[in-house]
């Protein structure tokens, strides 16, 4: 990883596209959420992707074959359909997926838009979440000297913008954060990406350290203004990334022949992190803290990947055909030497090198949503419908 112009888990912002109306909910409705924000990365953004800064390979979102699967157009999501945050809005019957947030600032929305489409999808929910964001602050990677293709907002920038958000909104919003639910997607992968690039002066665990803990107390805030039902996904299994794969070592691969080394840091990260929100479940107790274990739900596709209709679980389907993996790092997808896609998205694990195919998100979002075991989400999704309902 000698270039300085390689990207993870990042893109090129370009102008959010509001999104595309909402399918009818795939999954039996609950009326227990009417209202969700959701803060996080390109894993989670909807389109707030709204800068002409970025990375060198990542910066096509905008450009087919990116959401041809369900939208038939690019919506500046990262795959080729929908995400988790977009099946969450099924799951809870939600009449439209959540807008970006800078879409609706551009349109002064809320509370005195004229464009009665973002007030109406702003009143069930906004998506913070942005494409390369960190959980360390930029000023950190600026310092330094990791900036280079670098997204300057952090999960903290998203906390601002929910601050100005709720600051525009009327009273009766303001007043609906104990009722609304806050989906923390995964953030912290484009840290140890970026740090990677200066392994020899910054160490991994300074890294997880600060990520850590800017995510709890980016979810503490979230507390402290009044939140009572919140979400937080760990990492994914980094190390089975393409894209990642690429650029390891072939010796390093574990027993599901992703990168050892990569897997074993989200693995640490996503511990960390879940001990973080224990020390608040202890500080908060009215509160709903659940942890969603993506690591926990990648593993189970990577180990039985046709259990959940997959066949190929490594190659990237939206790709120039290099490699083992279909992955050229300077040809991705929607670059101009790559204008189409695999046949069948469905039956592939990843779509882009860093990004998941729609069929994966879905594979995911069911094992949070409708698993009660509590394996996949702890406590399980179930039990967080049910204490909302209740009301304690």
């Amino acid at each position: 990883m000698a270039s300085t112009r390689i990207p993870l888990l990042l893109a090129v912002i370009v102008v959010a596209a509001f999104p595309a109306a909402k399918s009818a909910p795939t999954s039996s409705s609950s009326p227990a959420f009417k209202t969700v924000y959701a803060f996080g990365d390109s894993f989670t953004d909807t389109g707030n992707t709204h800068s002409t800064t970025g990375p060198y390979s990542f910066g096509y979102v905008s450009s087919p074959p990116y959401g041809a699967t369900f939208f038939h157009r690019s919506t500046n999501r990262y795959s080729d359909g929908r995400l988790v945050v977009d099946f969450l809005a099924d799951r809870l019957s939600l009449p439209s997926f959540l807008p970006p947030y800078l879409s609706l600032a551009a349109a002064g929305a809320p509370p005195a838009a004229e464009d009665g489409r973002h007030a109406a999808a702003a009143a069930h929910g906004v998506n913070f979440a942005v494409a390369g964001a960190t959980a360390i602050e930029h000023e950190f990677f600026e310092r330094n000297n990791l900036t280079v293709d670098i997204t300057p907002q952090s999960i903290m920038t998203e906390l601002g913008w929910f601050e100005a958000y709720l600051r525009r909104s009327p009273p009766e919003t303001r007043a609906a954060v104990g009722d609304a639910l806050f989906w923390v997607g995964e953030i912290g992968a484009n840290d140890y990406a970026y740090s990677f690039m200066a392994a020899d002066t910054i160490r991994q665990e300074q890294i997880r350290t600060m990520a850590v803990d800017r995510v709890t107390t980016f979810v503490e805030a979230l507390l402290k203004k009044g939140a009572k039902y919140i979400i937080v996904q760990g990492l994914p299994l980094t190390g089975c990334l393409p894209l990642t794969m690429t650029l390891a070592r072939p010796e390093d691969r574990d027993n599901i022949s992703c990168v050892a080394s990569v897997n074993k840091q989200s693995r640490a990260h996503n511990r960390h992190l879940l001990a973080g929100l224990r020390r608040l479940r202890q500080k908060y107790p009215a509160a709903v803290i659940a942890y969603a274990d993506y690591a926990a739900a990648h593993l189970a596709v990577m180990r039985s990947p046709a259990r959940y209709g997959f066949t190929e679980p490594f190659k990237t389907c939206c790709g120039a055909g290099g490699g083992a993996y279909n992955f050229e790092i300077f040809s991705t997808c929607g670059s101009p030497e790559v204008t189409t896609a695999c046949s069948s998205p469905a039956k592939y694990v990843n779509w882009d090198g860093v990004h998941m195919t729609e069929a994966m998100y879905k594979a995911v979002a069911g094992m949070f949503f409708q698993d009660g075991s509590g394996r996949y989400c702890s406590p399980p999704f179930s039990a967080v419908l049910d204490r909302k309902t209740k009301g304690h």
